[in-house]
């Protein structure tokens, strides 16, 4: 095993914990309090315990090598885990608007409400402590995984300020009524987050490109080199933390085989170096007798059906 995958099992197992932890503090007290909103932060941090253990599944995974089904690797698991992770978040917002609207008309004043303001300041502080080691370990590894259960930390941070900040007011002015009004308040910030991650997840699933600075520097790193003359039909995708790139690269036409492969290694290198880890394919081409290319075409070409070849000798031409 990789530093860099044992680094993201840990930090997995740190979020389950947490989470773990938070859900059974949240919803004893919600229940015993008699509080919807505590309860629905309850809710809350479960979808973030089912994300978390979800993302754990997905980071080991993920790091299994490519097999003879998954010439690519397993990358693609920790794209599926986000989108499934944005669907329960989206899926509990919901359920938590709908209890809320309920209780809205029954509101009665909870009991004990120092117990929940107690328990949500735990929950603020540990959330912020670990959704910063997850996203920054995220960053290190580049684990959508991780950076999907960060980022829900970190609105259940927000989520928590709001709920504390609303049992305080309980307190002190007796609106039994702001129980559902916070809760609402909740499933909303709930509801945006998790569509922000359907968005991204779907984007990664069909295979969207890199941001457009990272294709440009790739270029830049590619072009940077003497023996190239130029690049075009730059293609890139994600599948998981792993990157994904093919670029068809110009070169002088009297350049010796064996030279080209020299400079293309040195290319792949550079670009790991400053972009991570990349499953890199270069596809050299003589400068003088290259017909201009585009991503555009070279996808049309590749759907259209085989011309008749013609062969003479040792070669064909068509």
């Amino acid at each position: 095993m990789t530093e860099h995958a044992a680094l993201k099992q840990r930090t997995a197992y740190l979020s389950i914990f947490s989470n773990t932890t938070l859900v059974v503090l949240k919803l004893a007290v919600g229940l015993y309090v008699g509080a919807v909103s505590l309860v629905s932060e309850a809710l809350h941090s479960g979808v973030d315990l089912v994300a978390a253990l979800i993302a754990f599944w997905a980071v080991r995974k993920s790091i299994v090598p490519p097999d003879q089904e998954h010439d690519y690797g397993h990358g693609k698991y920790e794209n599926l885990s986000a989108a499934v992770e944005a669907l329960l978040i989206v899926g509990a917002a919901v359920g938590i608007l709908y209890e809320s609207v309920q209780k809205f008309q029954e509101a009665r004043l909870p009991e004990f409400l120092e117990y929940g303001i107690l328990i949500m300041g735990i929950s603020i502080v540990v959330n912020i402590l670990v959704s910063r080691r997850l996203l920054h370990v995220a960053a290190v590894t580049g684990s959508q995984a991780l950076e999907a259960d960060g980022l829900h930390l970190q609105s259940d941070v927000w989520t928590s300020v709001g709920v504390m900040t609303g049992l305080v007011l309980m307190q002190l002015t007796g609106w039994a009524w702001l129980d559902s009004l916070i809760a609402i308040f909740v499933a909303g910030i709930i509801f945006r987050a998790g569509w922000r991650m359907v968005v991204e997840s779907a984007m990664e699933l069909t295979d969207a490109s890199l941001p457009e600075d990272q294709e440009n520097r790739i270029r830049e790193i590619i072009e940077s080199v003497p023996e190239v003359r130029s690049c075009h039909c730059l293609r890139t995708r994600k599948s998981g933390s792993y990157k994904l790139l093919d670029v068809h690269v110009l070169f002088d036409g009297s350049m010796h085989l064996s030279q080209v492969h020299a400079v293309c290694d040195e290319l792949e290198e550079k670009i790991r170096q400053e972009l991570g880890t990349f499953d890199i394919l270069i596809h050299p081409e003589p400068a003088d007798y290259h017909k201009p290319e585009t991503n555009t075409s070279h996808y049309e070409a590749s759907q259209r059906a085989p011309e008749p070849v013609e062969r003479s000798g040792r070669f064909s031409k068509k």
